[in-house]
């Protein structure tokens, strides 16, 4: 297997962080349907939360299970890899949340490493609001063999490529977007607001936020196959594939490919002309 070879610590998977709490309002879920372009008015108007905002309450909570299992001086190689949402009930004006979060798995690839963030948000009265898995990918780093467990699948069926998509939605990623979704989520990473620290790192200007580029990709979904109802949303997951920058349009083409016990599952990719920025698309959507 390529890569430097890195030690990760098998003795901090599956150690839940602290619980970190989350007070939501109305207008934090505005703006951060602003900050997406999100369409949807039950959004805009901050009555519930779009399904990425799920990211906003438990971003504090991700950073230190990570700390527990990698070292600290391969960190400037880390990207998102994937995000995969499991729903049981959409986010609202008033909820007191609080999430934590755990690694539960790491693996050795042939151009770096992954590893695997289990988060839980639930609300005051403990109830699970959802389930989130965060695959972080270390560039040019060899862990080894697998160890622990990793995130259940969402990949794409090849096939589908060679059918013609149930829709097609176009966005457009603005070229103030990083800035307006930066303290929209609270995600502050220099990469997404410093030309000269992206510049730095090797990248020809500012990219824009994954999160951002998924949450654009759900409202497409909601809106052509939900009826804009998150409340119908159950799971939702991709892989980051490229990176997207501010003043790229975007199209979300979308494939349904089953339906079973009360619900459909969809496929979806987002593209960038010929390139493909988020892969491994899925949507499972209450009937």
């Amino acid at each position: 297997m390529a890569g430097t070879t890195v030690e990760f610590d098998p003795s901090g998977l599956n150690v839940w962080s602290d619980e970190e709490p989350f007070e939501v309002t109305g207008e934090r879920i505005a703006e951060y349907a602003a900050a997406t372009n999100d369409p949807i008015e039950a959004h805009l108007k901050g009555v519930v939360a779009p399904p990425i905002f799920g990211i906003v309450p438990v971003f504090e909570a991700i950073m230190m299970p990570v700390l527990e299992v990698v070292p600290m001086d391969i960190f400037g190689r880390v990207v998102h890899g994937e995000q995969d949402f499991h729903f049981h009930r959409p986010i609202r004006p008033g909820d007191k949340l609080s999430s934590r979060a755990k690694a539960i798995g790491y693996e050795g690839k042939d151009n770096g490493s992954t590893i695997t963030i289990l988060i839980e948000c639930r609300a005051q009265d403990g109830e699970l609001v959802n389930e989130q898995y965060l695959t972080a990918f270390f560039r040019g780093v060899n862990a080894g063999p697998k160890v622990g467990d990793g995130a259940p699948s969402h990949r794409f069926d090849p096939a589908l490529a060679g059918q013609s998509p149930l829709a097609v939605v176009p966005a457009h990623v603005d070229l103030d977007q990083t800035f307006r979704y930066a303290p929209a989520s609270g995600d502050p990473v220099p990469l997404h607001l410093d030309e000269q620290v992206a510049k730095d790192a090797g990248l020809p200007g500012i990219i824009a936020h994954g999160l951002c580029t998924m949450a654009m990709s759900s409202w497409a979904v909601l809106g052509e196959v939900a009826d804009s109802d998150v409340a119908r949303l159950r799971r939702f997951a991709v892989r980051f594939s490229k990176m997207v920058f501010p003043g790229d349009d975007l199209q979300t083409r979308i494939w349904r490919t089953s339906s079973e016990g009360g619900e459909t599952t969809y496929a979806f990719e987002t593209a960038r002309g010929t390139d493909l920025v988020l892969t491994d698309g899925l949507a499972v959507i209450a009937d």
